[in-house]
């Protein structure tokens, strides 16, 4: 048995998957990124192959992907985010058209083809607004928990809107809307449908076609899944695996070349 692997180092979390050569999920590792890069991608590397029960000598190839890519200094190779979670989208989900990937930085709208190649993408600006970081400072300004974002919105009636699109000014502005009296859940489910409208307009930038699944740490918050499917008027595909859809990409890649270095040579 063969097995690929890849580490997707991102700005907040780190994830890592080991496939077999049937393409099964043997192994999976989650942790935080945390200021030395290198490191990251090592342990969940090596929480990864602890899980599966494998040892390194028998993963033949690993690529790295996510913003620290680069710094998969064990890897093979690296492949950006993007087809990452293209290729990752359309294995999980094979009908998979559309991907939304959001993460703690940024936000991705990702058209792809039936084999997962990426037709058109967009991302957005320089600003994270859209973004968990953008719900991070509302968590901050609230002092709740992160997880707890997602369920606490989902009680909210009233949703108040949020004009800033701006991180920075986000906390100054849910905690004005505290001091004017209005409730916890409501602020919270107002600052869910703002990232989702801005997602939302990313997705129409390159064509949203049925199925779209939704990717990316994000992809956790079931206030977001809501708000999301609000604004689209249809369902998204989401899975227990879609936080790790960048690193299952990238085991996809791993053992296309994998396959590739089996390939009889003409006249070999």
């Amino acid at each position: 048995m063969a097995y690929g692997a890849g580490v997707d180092v991102g700005s907040t979390q780190t994830k890592a998957i080991i496939l077999d050569e049937d393409a099964n999920i043997v192994g999976r590792a989650l942790t935080d990124t945390g200021a030395n890069v290198i490191e990251a991608a090592e342990n969940a590397y090596r929480v990864a192959l602890e899980q599966s029960g494998i040892s390194a000598d028998e993963v033949e190839y690993v690529i790295g992907t996510g913003y620290g890519r680069y710094r998969v200094t064990f890897g093979d190779a690296q492949v950006t985010e993007i087809s990452c979670h293209g290729r990752g989208a359309v294995h999980l989900f094979p009908n998979t058209r559309t991907v939304v990937d959001m993460g703690g930085q940024d936000t991705k709208a990702i058209s792809v083809s039936p084999d997962g190649e990426i037709v058109d993408f967009c991302m957005n600006d320089k600003c994270a607004a859209g973004t968990g970081r953008f719900l991070g400072a509302a968590a901050a300004a609230l002092d709740i928990p992160l997880d707890d974002l997602g369920p606490v919105s989902l009680t909210g009636t009233k949703p108040i809107k949020i004009s800033t699109t701006c991180t920075v000014f986000a906390e100054s502005e849910v905690l004005a809307w505290i001091g004017k009296g209005k409730k916890i859940e409501d602020i919270l489910w107002g600052v869910h449908q703002s990232i989702a409208t801005r997602s939302v307009g990313l997705m129409r930038r390159v064509g949203i076609e049925d199925e779209i699944t939704f990717t990316g740490g994000v992809s956790r918050n079931a206030g977001m899944v809501k708000a999301l499917e609000e604004r689209l008027g249809h369902k998204l595909n989401i899975s227990d695996d879609c936080h790790y859809m960048g690193a299952v990409g990238a085991a996809m890649f791993a053992l296309d070349n994998i396959k590739a270095g089996r390939v009889p040579v003409a006249g070999g």
